[in-house]
């Protein structure tokens, strides 16, 4: 079986993209001896995402006349995605790390790392595994409190397929060990790149029913169920990329009424850092005003909807009620705004990506530096769209950081003309914040 060597994270091909995306790649081509030579698929298909984002925002344009992924929304899922990757720029994965101390310690049998059958068995070693992990964060309270960020959104398109937790991967690792008793890493690396990518395209209202794949396949109908707040939808449909774990084990539900998206109590925010945050500060208040030690171990462990006297993954009668006419949270803000923010965070697009295709070359200051403008860039973004009372003052800092690291040589654009161009508005823009805060002290003085 051929290896391929060129494990850069380069462009490729439209039909490799594409084929990545819905796991048709094949056993031939992507089997590795060593898990270093496993290429960056995750980072290879961002493109795609990218691609299969603005398709399905164009169909949505041509067949309802207004853009059904909302700037607010999809801005703070994108940002949640981004977030959830920089930490690989310090740390290595834990998910392949682990494995690796594991294989090299205590694996009992090595199969074969270029035959088919480890190959497949991988791919179902991999969703299995998948399916646990994700119903325990379904499950235990503690694993809920990462997993809820992706259920944050109270939309359904691509975007909130990369609505995903920052402190989840540090978690998800200790369910795929057992496959490393005898699966080698490298192809253990390349199925859980797969399995995650699988899972983009089915974020989508535009796939109605698959037929009789619908019973083997986990598909758009049974994850819109899966991300339902819908009584029938709760803790269902935890597959990655079958469905057959759910059937076989009793968490099945197919499609029915309407679904209504998001958590069961909404959180109405697009602050980044209460999207991924707020949930553990709720859960550090429930155990420190619990009562007793067996309470306070109850709600780390027990289900988010347990309360004592309740079953351990709560009451499902203790469930708001679902009328269908359910509105998700869309505040009104100026389109000028709109604009800003989009355009903004393009800029920080461009630089997470080039970020990831040349950290290897840059010094731990710069990535440093440059992670640390990407997190202040998303979280004022956030600020923005929440119209928070100190998103001026916090974006007029950024925007300082954004001339600062782009004068200094930090973050460039391959066309000297292009990068002038972000200095001048990044100053521009400083300058417009600062004018916000002179007018908003103005008006605080001439209140009192």
């Amino acid at each position: 079986m051929a290896q391929v060597e060129d494990t850069e994270t380069t462009a490729v091909s439209f039909s490799q993209g594409t084929r990545m995306l819905f796991y048709l790649m094949s056993p031939n081509e992507t089997s590795f001896a060593e898990v270093e030579h496993v290429p960056q698929y995750v980072q290879q298909a961002t493109p795609f995402f990218i691609g299969m984002i603005l398709l399905e925002a164009f169909l949505g344009w041509l067949k309802t006349g207004y853009l059904l992924i909302k700037i607010n929304d999809g801005t703070t899922s994108l940002s949640a995605g981004m977030m959830s990757r920089l930490p690989e720029l310090l740390v290595k994965s834990l998910e392949i790390s682990s494995y690796i101390y594991v294989w090299n310690n205590f694996h009992i049998l090595e199969l074969p790392w270029d035959s088919a059958w480890t190959w497949w068995l991988a791919f179902l070693g991999v969703d299995f595994g998948y399916y646990w992990v994700h119903r325990c964060s379904h499950e235990l309270n503690i694993l809920w409190a990462a997993h809820q960020v992706h259920h944050s959104s109270e939309y359904y398109n691509l975007t909130t397929a990369l609505r995903q937790s920052v402190t989840q991967q540090f978690v998800s690792w200790v369910f795929y060990l057992p496959m490393a008793l005898i699966v080698p890493p490298s192809i253990f690396a390349v199925h859980i790149q797969f399995n995650l990518l699988y899972q983009f395209w089915i974020h989508t209202e535009f796939v109605s029913n698959l037929g009789p794949l619908e019973w083997i396949l986990n598909t758009p109908s049974h994850h819109r169920v899966h991300h339902g707040r819908n009584h029938y939808c709760i803790d269902k449909n935890y597959g990655g990329t079958l469905i057959i774990w759910d059937r076989m084990l009793g968490t099945f539900a197919p499609e029915d009424d309407k679904v209504i998206y998001g958590l069961t109590h909404p959180i109405n925010t697009f602050d980044i850092l209460s999207v991924e945050f707020e949930y553990y500060v709720y859960l550090l208040r429930q155990f420190l005003s619990a009562d007793g030690i067996t309470h306070k171990f109850s709600v780390i462990f027990n289900g988010p909807g347990w309360t004592p006297g309740k079953p351990r993954l709560g009451d499902p009668d203790d469930l708001p009620e679902i009328t269908g006419k359910e509105m998700p949270h869309n505040p009104q803000w100026s389109s000028a705004l709109q604009v800003y923010v989009h355009v903004q965070f393009l800029l920080v697009l461009v630089v997470y990506n080039n970020l990831f295709a040349t950290e290897h070359m840059l010094s731990q200051t710069s990535v440093l530096l440059i992670t640390g403008y990407i997190l202040l860039t998303l979280t004022t973004l956030g600020y923005i769209i929440n119209q928070s009372p100190n998103a001026a003052v916090w974006e007029v800092s950024r925007c300082l950081l954004m001339l600062t690291l782009y004068r200094f040589g930090y973050i460039s654009s391959m066309v000297p003309l292009l990068t002038t161009a972000t200095e001048v508005f990044a100053l521009l823009s400083a300058i417009y914040w600062a004018l916000q805060c002179s007018t908003k002290l103005t008006n605080k003085e001439k209140s009192h």
